[in-house]
């Protein structure tokens, strides 16, 4: 992440509310001693619920410091650690999960997002699950007229300023499905969320196997 990303959360750390709902439909088949890794935790949102609902190997990093001091304050008992730039510390293979929620959304470069993906690929074990949630394009006049405003400045379509320090993407189907080529598909789902401001949108999303074939 780069340096201004990640002073805009450092300095967005206590005010964000993460809503991104954690379907534990979807895990009801991991076993309790799983390994998890939550990439660009925040807070510890999700961490905690894993961890409430027993699984109790859940670990959680971000590059805001911020964000990691905060879920540290509220959630002693949670495995929440700061991360600089990639790869990850951890060896390959070394987790049977790997959650992504409204991450991608935080990186508008694509080469930086199949980065990240092929780091989180590397760290699962073959066979390993990745499930991510993130925005794809609304439709509402307001979002068309930031991509078009992003468009228009040589960004990405789906790219756009909140006007803020703060640079966001929503992603269209196949960007989402070429990111993840390396997963098979098990599970895709649209919810009703809000964003870090609190505006309601449509967000998808997506259970993958690691494929190793």
């Amino acid at each position: 992440m780069s340096r201004q990303a990640q002073r805009y959360w450092d300095a967005n750390a206590e005010a964000a509310a993460f809503t991104h709902p954690l379907g534990l439909d979807w895990l009801a088949d991991l076993p309790k001693d799983a390994r998890i890794l939550d990439y660009g935790c925040g807070y510890g949102r999700t961490v905690g619920e894993l961890v409430d609902a027993g699984w109790r190997g859940a670990v959680g990093v971000d590059f805001a410091p911020a964000m990691i001091e905060r879920g540290r304050r509220a959630r002693p008992d949670l495995d929440l650690r700061c991360v600089g730039a990639l790869p990850l510390a951890e060896p390959g293979g070394a987790f049977d999960l790997v959650i992504l929620f409204a991450v991608l959304t935080t990186i508008p470069d694509g080469a930086a997002q199949r980065a990240l993906v092929a780091e989180l690929r590397r760290v699962l074990r073959p066979g390993g699950l990745i499930y991510v949630s993130d925005y794809p394009l609304q439709t509402d006049a307001r979002n068309v007229a930031r991509y078009q405003a992003g468009a228009a400045r040589g960004w990405t379509y789906g790219v756009w300023d909140r006007g803020d320090g703060g640079v966001f993407r929503h992603h269209t189907r196949p960007w989402l499905a070429e990111l993840l080529s390396g997963f098979d598909l098990l599970a895709e789902r649209e919810i009703a969320t809000t964003t870090f401001s609190g505006a309601a949108v449509t967000a998808i999303q997506l259970l993958g196997r690691r494929r190793d074939a």
